[in-house]
């Protein structure tokens, strides 16, 4: 039966002031109203910058302006781009499936693990992928060195059951949600359970574990970009030991250097969320009607929707809310029967829903 992972790791005066400045930023932004066309609109805006940079990160070629495009248009083609698109897709897919596990309150387990891999790398309906059944060894692209050299194959199961227990107690602990997310970011890469994918899957789990615990700032931020924006700084920090190989000090290492990384590079990002909710409090929104403040949160999404058009179809609504087109039919069938949404085109393949005219106004 294998141990909870046991990271080493001193929590310093400079992590604990970051740490500090985290929770001060996210009480402000989860506490600042916003209008739900804008809250919509900052959290679409801020997904696709997310799915963007993390897959830039590995070498995706899409611009941001052609990642925003094959998000948003289903079946458009860019000759000799192919795997490109699909890996957007894929990393958007995985990113609102998520945001979803996180409002649902889903445990971190290894069949969770194993199925977002699965959305990574092969995109929704698929089954949960096994982890690497050999070695991946991890080379300078250049020079063709070997720059880590992972924990065998045979260990990888126990190595991620020991990550997963170490999640249920520190957050049993009571152990900061960052810390934790921090660290099970840089524990899913060292242990490298796949032979691709394992940076994708490993930023999601981290903003998957923040969404958890109460510091997703309603979607508003992206780890990844800042990643992105300097990467040398990213692995660099994720090298907390000069041997290249798992098993001679990798395994034990202390990660306070990492943490101070990651935690910093957090608080950086939740600082500049804070400033975007107070820019947006310059000019206060006027006083939320009671029919608007009755709509739950997946409504208030779905309505930001018609901030930049007359009608919704539930494909866009499953697309924005991460669920299955058939479980949001059903959504929307109970929103026409509470009076906010009716039907604008009944036809059977793409009906089309407008807002009832209290709404619209």
């Amino acid at each position: 039966m294998s141990e909870p992972w046991q990271p080493a790791y001193n929590i310093t005066p400079q992590l604990a002031r970051r740490l500090m400045e985290i929770e001060s930023a996210q009480t402000i932004v989860t506490h600042t109203p916003f209008l739900p066309a804008v809250e919509a609109e900052l959290r679409q805006r801020v997904r696709i910058r997310a799915t963007h940079y993390s897959t830039r990160i590995e070498g995706n070629r899409l611009t941001l302006e052609q990642a925003e495009q094959v998000i948003q248009e289903k079946h458009i083609a860019i000759r000799g781009y192919e795997r490109d698109i699909s890996e957007v897709r894929n990393y958007w897919e995985a990113l609102l499936r998520i945001e979803d596990w996180a409002a649902q309150g889903k445990p971190l387990t290894d069949d969770l693990i194993r199925r977002l891999h699965a959305l990574v790398e092969y995109g929704t309906r698929t089954k949960p992928t096994p982890y690497r059944d050999g070695q991946n060894v991890i080379r300078d692209s250049l020079s063709g060195g070997i720059v880590y050299l992972p924990p065998e194959a045979v260990d990888v199961p126990g190595l991620m059951a020991g990550l997963v227990k170490w999640v249920q107690r520190a957050e049993n602990e009571k152990i900061p949600t960052p810390l934790i997310a921090g660290l099970v970011h840089y524990q899913f890469v060292t242990i490298h359970p796949y032979y691709d994918g394992n940076g994708r899957t490993a930023r999601l789990l981290a903003t998957l574990i923040l969404h958890r615990g109460g510091y997703g700032l309603n979607g508003f931020f992206s780890l990844e970009e800042y990643h992105a924006r300097d990467l040398e700084n990213y692995y660099g920090a994720l090298s907390v030991h000069p041997h290249h190989n798992y098993y001679e000090g990798r395994a034990q290492a202390d990660l306070t250097s990492w943490l101070t990384y990651f935690v910093g590079l957090l608080a950086d990002v939740f600082r500049t969320a804070k400033d975007e909710a107070l820019r947006l409090m310059d000019t206060p929104p006027a006083h939320e009607p009671e029919f608007l403040r009755r709509l739950d949160h997946r409504a208030r999404i779905a309505l930001g929707l018609f901030a930049k058009q007359e009608t919704i179809t539930a494909t866009q609504v499953a697309q924005i809310l991460g669920l299955s087109e058939r479980m949001v039919r059903n959504l929307m069938r109970e929103w026409v029967e509470q009076g906010w949404l009716l039907v604008a085109d009944d036809s059977r393949r793409k009906r089309a829903y407008k807002l009832s005219e209290i709404y619209r106004q």
